[in-house]
């Protein structure tokens, strides 16, 4: 072999090192007048570029004309490894007859290193066929030969594919050891592309070992690096769509999965790419409670994995398909069987969804009344409990939850509930984010939902209160991680402040913004990517809640845990040793009802609207009726804690007529009521009161308070940043912000309060190492949360309570800013007096004005926590 022949040949591997390059100097080699073996070699380089980066067509029409030219050059190993390139293209074009047929050629062309080669890539397409058997054989006759050879690229790459066929069998431990010795073999060469993808291998591993953080870390790495060589991530896209799905992140997965499948579509892409780009967007849409779309994606999913003749894909598909018609309502017989025949032929395959289309064919036959075949199919289906990853292990106990329910045994029902939401439970305390812990709640709503419907119709009010503090504010039950040492976190953090800042200036100013929004938007994606890639550190509680001992500590308190069960709210009432249960209201009349006060509340906001006081007082006596039923007979007049569901958080409490005159706190749960009443206040007793900017009155009430307090740290103009701000709350005893609140329905830990450099967010807050015992925010929207998970709340609020801080006072609506003035003042009034913040907010709104905008204020005032 010639110098000039090395150099050609050295574009091979160039293509994954440095692909842009590749094809400049294959189309380079093109334009001159190269030898049939030199032309050859360019039209593969061009081939792969376009195979995976690129269009499909134009791969398919270079990697032919190198076949011929192969043949010209009477190389037998040059034509087998076209013919092997050419087979990989085919597959992916969905012509995998010919595709399998062109390898059959080429392992009979090739020869010792060159064969082996050949082999390796059979095997590629055997695992994007889903034959794994074959996959596991073709490598195990490959990388001894290649090991031999000292082709350490090669090695490495096959290494890879094996670890991934392992993988999709399930075989973590097997699929690490691969991972672990390809990556010492790519940390030898100069593979670009294949150390991407090696860290995209790796991100893929972690997913199946359960670590959702240090998978999305690692794919995020991988896409960084993919970046940097300018080359397509489709591959990369499907994985990521797996691992937002487990983390409760469906609608970003589905979204995504649309993007990349646009993406594919413009560039004449792989069709085998595409087809699991459906079955993943079927897969988001179907976690997302959109089934219709779910349907949609699933059945075009079938039809081209059908046509493609990857069976092992098609069936997976399938199974997506049916629970998306489950879903939708459709349930029959012939579904039952579908599901058992599914269940099997995923056993066969060995893949570990078999027990998901057992649980699914249970279900069905429950449905139906089958009661013999749902006892055989969920039997099968909760032999999964006991071993594998969380999501296995919850299949296998929401399985024998049903077989037991079924059986009739309360026992059993809740045994295996209990043992299920362990596993879930365990599994939450790995992810650091507080975002990921709340959206992983999801997973486990129906166990938690199932045991507290055996609790109604057992009769146990006391048992109903312990399921649904079992799974309610889960996410409150420990602090986020915090990484405060984060360079980058904190550099991406104070950009998006002043970029932030710089946009509202711009459009207070006129100015159109969407150059400073787009940069905006990214910043907000890389300090949320950063923050999801945190693990926790923290231990699970195990929710071991005891009715007593909250009984204990109420005393002559009263205790209102609102549960919502087929669609109806029940009221449990705890106080004077005992806990009893009421019905109310349809949960969706409620809502209704609350929507109604919620506008009204705005419309009071504002001078001129006292006609309107009166219809919202009465929407207030309807509230009460749905949400407290008879129960608002037995209150007592004592203080009372409200524990509402997720959906109910917006309520104010205060407008409730029963309600309104009486002290009254509100709590996420009666687990973290506790936690706030056994919080011990800091030493030294700090105050801190801090005044935002743009404030219609200025924050009057903060020199007033300043003069009250004697010597509290007062922070205010320039002082008032978010830096500052943060340190001087950090173990403060009584913090005060008067400034804008924004809440962020789409990403609610950027809701913020505006300081004088931007935004001070929710992410910041979780960065404090004790926040303050005691805060009021005087502004609006700061009782705002978004209700995502089982019944989990993100907003301000809920940010501090694991924290350090016993009680809060925040507003659910937009108040008039004067009306705001006199009420703080009464309310700091009654907290120098001694008094709590409920007691002081209760007879700070009695001291206002009895006009519509002072009533209104008050009433959209709530106090959080025990404090």
């Amino acid at each position: 072999m010639t110098a000039g022949n090395d150099s050609v040949l050295h574009l091979l591997p160039m293509v994954f090192a440095a692909p842009g390059e590749a094809l400049a100097r294959a189309r380079e080699v093109l334009d001159g007048r190269p030898s049939p073996l030199h032309a050859c070699v360019a039209h593969q380089v061009i081939g792969i570029w376009q195979r995976d980066f690129g269009d499909l067509r134009l791969a398919l029409h270079h990697l032919r004309r190198a076949r011929d030219l192969a043949a010209r050059a009477d190389s037998a190993d040059r034509e087998a490894d076209v013919l092997a390139t050419l087979g990989v293209a085919l597959v992916h074009a969905g012509r995998t007859r010919q595709g399998l047929a062109a390898f059959e050629r080429g392992v009979a062309r090739g020869t010792g290193h060159t064969r082996a080669r050949v082999l390796y890539r059979r095997a590629y397409v055997w695992w994007v066929l889903g034959r794994h058997r074959e996959a596991l054989e073709d490598v195990r006759r490959a990388v001894p030969v290649l090991r031999q050879a000292g082709d350490v690229i090669w090695t490495a790459r096959a290494l890879t594919l094996r670890a991934t066929v392992h993988l999709a069998l399930g075989a973590v431990e097997r699929a690490d050891a691969d991972f672990t010795a390809a990556e010492a073999l790519w940390d030898t060469t100069g593979q670009e592309h294949d150390k991407a993808d090696a860290v995209e291998s790796r991100g893929l591993a972690a997913f199946r070992a359960g670590d959702i953080p240090a998978a999305l870390r690692l794919l995020d790495e991988a896409a960084e690096r993919y970046a940097k060589l300018g080359t397509p991530t489709i591959m990369l896209s499907i994985r990521r769509c797996e691992v937002l799905m487990a983390a409760g992140l469906a609608a970003e997965a589905l979204a995504e999965a649309d993007a990349a499948i646009a993406v594919l579509d413009g560039i004449g892409g792989q069709p085998t790419r595409k087809a699991e780009l459906l079955l993943a967007a079927a897969r988001a849409a179907g976690s997302a409670g959109d089934a219709h779309t779910a349907i949609a994606r699933a059945d075009a999913a079938v039809r081209l994995f059908a046509g493609q003749r990857r069976a092992w894909w098609e069936t997976h598909a399938r199974m997506v398909l049916l629970e998306a018609r489950v879903a939708a309502g459709r349930r029959s017989g012939r579904m039952v069987a579908d599901a058992a025949a599914l269940a099997e032929r995923l056993a066969r395959f060995g893949s570990p969804a078999a027990p998901e289309a057992s649980l699914l064919a249970g279900r069905i036959a429950l449905w139906l009344g089958w009661t013999a075949d749902a006892e055989r199919h969920l039997r099968t289906a909760a032999r999964s409990r006991r071993a594998g990853t969380p999501p296995a292990r919850l299949t296998g106990w929401a399985a024998q939850a049903l077989r037991a329910q079924a059986a009739g045994s309360t026992r059993g029902v809740l045994e295996a509930c209990r043992r299920g939401l362990d596993v879930l439970d365990e599994h939450r305390m790995t992810l650091g984010a507080s975002e990921l812990r709340a959206r992983a709640t999801a997973q486990g709503a129906e166990l938690a939902a199932l045991a507290q419907q055996v609790s109604l119709r057992s009769g146990g009010a006391r048992r109903l209160l312990v399921w649904s503090e079992r799974w309610r504010a889960t996410v409150l039950s420990a602090p986020p991680a915090r990484p405060p040492a984060d360079p980058a976190l904190l550099s991406a953090l104070t950009a998006f402040r002043e970029i932030a800042a710089r946009a509202e200036d711009a459009r207070r100013d006129g100015h159109p913004v969407p150059a400073l929004e787009r940069e905006q938007r990214r910043l907000e994606r890389e300090v949320r990517s950063r923050t999801l890639h945190m693990r926790g550190d923290a231990p699970g509680t195990g929710h071991r809640f005891a009715p007593e001992r909250l009984l204990a500590r109420l005393g002559e308190q009263r205790l209102v845990e609102l549960v919502v069960l087929d669609g109806r709210v029940h009221v449990l009432l705890c106080g004077q040793g005992r806990v009893r249960r009421f019905t109310a209201g349809p949960l969706a009349e409620a809502l209704v009802e609350a929507e109604h006060v919620q506008a009204g509340l705005r419309r009071l906001a504002h001078p001129g609207a006292q006609a309107r006081l009166p219809l919202v007082e009465e929407a207030g006596h309807r509230l009460e009726e749905l949400l407290l039923g008879p129960a608002a007979r037995h209150l007592g007049s004592g203080p009372l804690v409200v524990v509402p569901p997720g959906s109910l958080h917006r309520v104010p409490w205060a407008l409730l007529p029963s309600l309104r005159e009486r002290v009254v706190s509100v709590s996420p749960s009666a687990s973290s009521w506790l936690r706030a009443r056994e919080t011990e206040p800091p030493p030294g007793g700090r105050h801190v009161l801090v005044r935002g900017p743009g404030l219609a009155t200025g924050g009057a009430e903060v020199p007033e308070l300043a003069d009250r307090y004697g010597a509290p740290t007062v922070l205010e103009d320039e002082e008032a940043r978010t830096a500052r701000v943060l340190r001087e709350l950090d173990g403060a005893a009584l913090a005060h912000i008067a400034a804008h609140g924004t809440f962020r329905a789409d990403s609610p830990l950027f809701s913020s309060l505006r300081m004088a450099d931007g935004p001070l967010t929710v992410h910041d807050f979780e960065r404090l190492d004790r926040s303050p015992y005691r805060i009021i925010l005087s502004c609006c929207d700061t009782a705002r949360f978004a209700s995502v998970g089982a019944d989990e709340l993100l907003g301000l609020v809920t940010a501090l309570l694991p924290l350090g801080t016993a009680g809060v006072v925040a507003c659910s609506a937009p108040v008039n800013d004067e009306a705001v003035v006199p009420l703080m003042l009464a309310l700091h009034k009654g907290l120098g007096a001694g008094l709590s913040l409920a007691e002081a907010l209760r007879d700070a709104r009695a001291a206002l004005p009895g006009d519509a905008v002072h009533q209104a204020t008050g009433w959209a005032f709530s106090a959080f926590g025990a404090a």
